[in-house]
């Protein structure tokens, strides 16, 4: 028994000996190291914040129904931005898209070299009425508060526009003349789907056979403990974005009066079906994780690190502990919410129809079609009707290796050296989505500081950014525009 004892002990030992010393050498640093810093860009603070205070008054809301749809507002930024970027307008052409997309292109002397194309989007969603009283300064007021900006899309995205047309205003006005071309691409409606400006904008340039070195939307921030085991702010770059669907589910059968109910009405056959899907999740994938870490993994605490560079005996423990939580979990796998019920109008009628609608974010490397037939087969039940709509397919995955990819986190790290990068999903949409036929290389960044208590502000309530993050903006957008206009 002795003998056991012991022979267990000394495999304990080696065993913490292995995991340990893989927890301390497993993650390398790489990230870029900075010889030469950029010098940032001299800015007139009070004109481009006065500037970006203004667009913000334009109330560019984008409606889910489209007799909402407000031409005058988008009609009205278009002119705004021809009155304060002159510069632009002179040296830049400009393509109105679908009469309210813009697209500016200023021309790069060299046509070796495969333009660059930054976006940003002009639309904003909607201020919900109920909670118009809750905001401390008007959505669309854009008043300037104690170094705070506030309104509806000061973070999504009016701030990537302005920023965006600041930098190439600048960039203008130092004569500096670019060897690659850069567009810019603003849509009106990412805010619901995209389809009539990023879409019709990608097509435009689809047509004349245009292909670009890489392309940088909205999607990734710099976070601030927002990730387990990391105290350094990380700057995030979305190399990827989830697809998604909605599926509706529906139930038919004959009505009826409530005092006469046959075993299972529509409405309960359809809670059947619900309880099912929700019992039915997809396989976990933890690659995207796994990227991140790869890239900050030196830099968590030892109770992060420890288990993420041992996945091969802790990946069951670590996959329990990221499903527990809503925002980790979506990063691991496609993602199922009900969001809809319908059944019968009134408490003592037996619905002759009962739906539910059910949205998935797609993980890349699950497809629409998958999705459907993971929950046809949970459902299994042929009283329940399953059709998809809504749906757009998760993107590729962008490399980073790519001139793009490093481009950019060179310049984040240029600008501050005390910043992390690291790839990673984004689990949201954004208009970069249709633009892979054009580039293999689209990428989504602003450099934004971003906390869990911010993050709730994104089409929620009081909506703002520091003075400082703008201008920080401004700086990143500069130097990228600078860098890669001049090859």
């Amino acid at each position: 028994m002795k003998k056991i004892i012991m022979s267990f002990a000394i495999l304990l030992l080696v065993l913490c000996g292995v995991l340990f010393f893989r927890a301390n050498t497993f993650f390398s640093d790489n990230q870029y190291k900075v010889q030469t810093p950029l010098e940032p860009v001299l800015i007139e603070k009070q004109a481009v914040l006065k500037r970006f205070s203004n667009a913000i008054k334009i109330p560019t809301i984008s409606y889910d129904d489209r007799t909402q749809f407000d031409a005058d507002a988008f009609i009205t930024f278009q002119q705004y931005l021809k009155d304060e970027f002159p510069l632009v307008h002179q040296h830049a052409t400009l393509d109105v898209i679908n009469q309210y997309s813009l697209l500016y292109h200023l021309k790069g002397s060299d046509s070796s070299l495969k333009p660059a194309l930054f976006m940003g989007h002009m639309d904003v969603v909607p201020v919900d009425e109920s909670t118009a009283g809750q905001w401390e300064q008007a959505p669309f007021s854009g008043k300037v508060v104690d170094g705070t900006i506030w309104g509806r899309g000061t973070i999504d995205d009016k701030i990537s526009v302005i920023a965006l047309m600041e930098s190439m205003e600048m960039l203008i006005a130092k004569g500096i003349q670019p060897k690659r071309g850069i567009y810019f691409a603003f849509g009106h409606d990412e805010e619901t789907g995209g389809k009539d400006g990023a879409l019709k904008i990608a097509e435009h340039l689809a047509k004349q056979k245009i292909e670009f070195e890489f392309v940088l939307d909205e999607g990734g921030v710099v976070t601030q403990d927002m990730l387990p085991g990391v105290s350094s702010p990380v700057a995030i770059i979305g190399i990827a974005e989830k697809g998604f669907v909605n599926l509706r589910l529906t139930v038919n059968s004959a009505g009826g009066h409530s005092s006469q109910p046959p075993a299972h009405t529509a409405a309960g056959i359809l809670a059947q079906a619900i309880v099912k899907v929700e019992a039915a999740p997809f396989a976990t994938d933890m690659r995207f994780i796994q990227d991140t870490f790869k890239h900050i993994g030196f830099a968590t605490d030892l109770a992060t690190r420890l288990p993420m560079a041992n996945l091969w005996l802790f990946s069951p423990i670590v996959e329990s502990m990221m499903l527990d939580i809503p925002s980790s979990a979506a990063s691991i796998r496609t993602s199922t919410a009900v969001t809809m019920l319908k059944g019968s109008s009134k408490s003592n009628i037996l619905p002759t129809e009962a739906e539910a609608v059910v949205n998935f974010r797609i993980l890349p490397g699950d497809t629409v079609d998958s999705v459907t037939q993971h929950i046809i087969k949970a459902i299994d039940d042929p009283r329940v009707k399953i059709e998809a709509f809504m749906a757009n397919e998760a993107s590729p995955v962008s490399s980073t290796e790519s001139y793009g990819y490093q481009l950019i986190e060179q310049t984040i790290r240029r600008l501050d050296q005390d910043l992390l990068v690291a790839p990673y999903l984004v689990q949201g949409g954004t208009d970069a989505s249709k633009f892979y036929g054009l580039s293999d290389n689209v990428y989504r960044f602003m450099m934004v500081k971003l906390t869990p208590n911010t993050m709730k502000r994104f089409h929620g309530v009081n909506e703002q950014i520091s003075v400082e993050d703008y201008l920080r903006a401004i700086q990143f957008y500069y130097a990228m525009v600078r860098q890669a206009a001049q090859g």
